[in-house]
């Protein structure tokens, strides 16, 4: 299973290209299963410039619009049927700061195929450090995006085999981000690079349980890289680890 489990379309503020473009692009490019996962600040305050000019007097109407964006992409969903597995995700913001971009704590996105947390690491984010609440407070299958999870459990003082054995058990996988793009300034992640090489990490993820998924992170349909995510998804099934959804 080629997966892409970290799609941007125009939802998200830092993107252009239509649903549909984006899909034809993966299909093209051999991916089979493609998760949608558009910035929860994009799809909840729905314009751009309203966004962008209300700094911490930010609201936004999360009700509507997150439905509207899982609506939007379960119609994608069936006009694409029999030619990819499409998922409706969305990408959680956790950092707290002058724009308040974190997910609003009355947002439901439980009804959500799956999330992606991001900012797990940072000091600023609202999750305290604590994934395992936070993923409570999501309600749907949860993923770690684009973090260095050995040096975030590291931090913690905590036993990385035992840290991610809880994360499968609890449905929450971890995210390799492949992503090599003009938006990202070509940047690879160094933990990904890492953790393709290290054979004790491999080893600790496999016994684990604990899922991973493979990610491109795409903004730019034009700058989309395939290749990047089908050898990724070999090399993890050749380690014997299991991708995240990979039986549906």
């Amino acid at each position: 299973m080629i997966q892409d489990l970290h799609a941007h379309s125009y939802y998200s503020f830092c993107s252009q290209d239509s649903l549909e473009t984006v899909v034809e692009t993966a299909i093209r490019g051999g991916i089979q299963m493609l998760g949608f996962a558009d910035h929860n600040y994009g799809v909840g305050c729905a314009r751009t410039d309203f966004c962008w000019n209300q700094g911490s007097k930010l609201q936004a109407d999360y009700e509507n619009t997150l439905i509207r964006y899982f609506d939007h992409v379960s119609a994608i969903k069936e006009k694409y049927r029999g030619k990819i597995k499409i998922l409706r995700g969305i990408e959680v913001c956790t950092l707290k700061g002058e724009h308040s971009y974190a997910l609003p704590t009355k947002a439901n996105v439980s009804f959500f195929d799956f999330c992606l947390i991001e900012n797990l690491d940072d000091p600023r984010s609202i999750t305290g450090g604590d994934l395992f609440a936070f993923a409570k407070r999501c309600g749907c299958p949860t993923g770690v995006a684009h973090t260095d999870m050995f040096a975030f459990i590291r931090s913690l003082g905590e036993d990385p085999y035992r840290y991610f054995k809880k994360m499968a058990q609890e449905n929450i996988f971890w995210e390799l981000n492949v992503n090599y793009d003009s938006l990202h300034s070509f940047r690879q992640h160094d933990y990904v690079t890492e953790f393709l090489k290290n054979k004790e990490q491999q080893e600790i993820v496999r016994k684990s349980g604990v899922k991973v998924s493979v990610g491109f992170d795409g903004h730019i349909a034009k700058e989309y890289k395939p290749m990047r995510l089908a050898t990724t998804c070999k090399l993890i099934k050749e380690m014997g680890i299991r991708l995240a959804f990979e039986t549906i």
